[in-house]
């Protein structure tokens, strides 16, 4: 599947980077080195080493209420920015292939004002502007940024969820209490899944499989928009239990072979393992509305035994038979790969409380905001003399 990727605040930005290092890294690319990024600052980010100049796109750099720092204001003020910005945004968008693509992935941080406010934004005129299906992916805020953040996020998730096609969302907070403690390596972990999906198909030297899948699979499987997770998993091809050297363990040459788990029970428990333990955002497998799973790898360790009972397996968990599934031979790869799509989920704990977080901040504010206008007409109605005290205060009339 051929996408035009639009990296949007500096979350975004860093994302649409490590997706192009993807692409280099395992020669699987599905953009082609079609992209750019977008932010709203004084300078533009230099985390993007794959993104040419020609296509870092810097707005709001005139802005009285920009700063340095981005957009203080808000969501709002980013929104209002990026309106006001779009013969820009539209001149820099002309420099994308996107009417010869399949579709366009919008990236975004959804606690920055930036990633919030102008990611709706350029998801709506995306989708005013062409045809072709506009897909978002979604970083939400860990837990520690905040309530702004969760409001921040929350808003944007009721905007940019209707908007686009689909919805892929990726939770750093389950990332980093189960993997690990460093932001990049997350963000690269996110690269290889959507790399894994995207570029799923795209035609190489592998020979092509009987069940191969491909794009109509993939935008079949997110059409019908909502929230969508991705699991993956993999695991290390044993090269050393090929024939020649089971022959040669019989005849007394090399190590005895080990006792082997069969390829079926290999695919098997792989896609388990993606589908339970690795989604990009913890939900309810059985809240989604369509699967697709995806196997990468040899041609040799693609056991299609082991694919159609990982199949049966995961239509009973996601109580549906609406389940998708390919293979996507890769020749030399040393990989098994397990890719499990969850669309149209449901029962997505971590919004939950993002929307509980974002209605408590947004109640603190509104109190805050009521006590100062209270305290101001306060003031108001009760002047005090600096020199001389109130006219009611009984120490200033004793004085006089």
């Amino acid at each position: 599947m051929e996408l035009a990727l639009v990296g949007v605040g500096a979350t975004g930005s860093r994302i649409v980077d490590r997706i192009r290092d993807r692409e280099a890294e395992t020669g699987r690319a599905f953009s082609g080195g079609n992209a750019l990024v977008c932010d709203i600052s004084r300078t533009m980010t230099d985390d993007v080493g794959t993104i040419p100049e020609e296509r870092r796109v810097l707005i709001g750099d005139t802005h009285p209420e920009v700063t340095a720092d981005g957009v203080d204001g808000g969501p709002e003020l980013a929104a209002e920015v990026t309106r006001g910005d779009l013969p820009e945004i539209r001149r820099a968008l002309d420099a994308l292939d996107v009417y010869d693509a399949d579709g366009v992935l919008v990236v975004a941080g959804l606690g920055s004002a930036t990633g919030s406010g102008a990611g709706s934004v350029l998801v709506e005129e995306l989708q005013a502007t062409y045809d072709e299906p506009v897909y978002a992916l979604g970083v939400l805020p860990d837990e520690s940024d905040g309530g702004t953040a969760a409001l921040n996020a929350a808003r944007a998730l009721r905007s940019i969820v209707p908007a686009a096609e689909s919805t892929i969302t990726f939770d750093h907070d389950a990332w980093l209490r189960s993997e690990s403690p460093d932001r990049d390596e997350a963000a690269r972990a996110l690269a290889e899944r959507i790399v894994t999906l995207f570029a799923a198909g795209e035609r190489d030297s592998s020979p092509i499989a009987e069940n191969a899948v491909d794009s109509s699979d993939v935008v079949r499987t997110l059409a019908p928009g909502g929230i969508a997770s991705i699991g993956h998993a993999t695991t290390e091809v044993d090269s050393g239990t090929g024939l020649l050297a089971r022959l040669l363990s019989w005849f007394g040459y090399g190590p005895e072979e080990p006792e082997r788990t069969t390829d079926a029970a290999k695919v098997n428990s792989l896609v388990q393992r993606a589908t339970s333990s690795r989604l990009t955002v913890p939900c309810d497998v059985s809240s989604a509305e369509r699967v697709l799973v995806v196997l990468s790898g040899p041609p040799s360790e693609l056991s299609r035994r082991g694919f159609e009972s990982a199949r049966q397996w995961i239509e009973q968990e996601a109580d549906t038979v609406e389940v998708l599934a390919g293979d996507d031979p890769r020749t030399g790869s040393s990989t098994l790969e397990a890719l499990v799509v969850l669309s149209n989920v449901t029962d997505v704990p971590r919004i939950d409380e993002l929307q509980r977080a974002a209605l408590e901040h947004e109640a603190e504010r509104s109190a805050d905001e009521t006590r100062e206008a209270e305290r101001s007409a306060d003031e108001t109605d009760h002047p005090v003399d600096e020199a001389h005290g109130s006219a009611d205060d009984p120490v200033a009339a004793d004085d006089a």
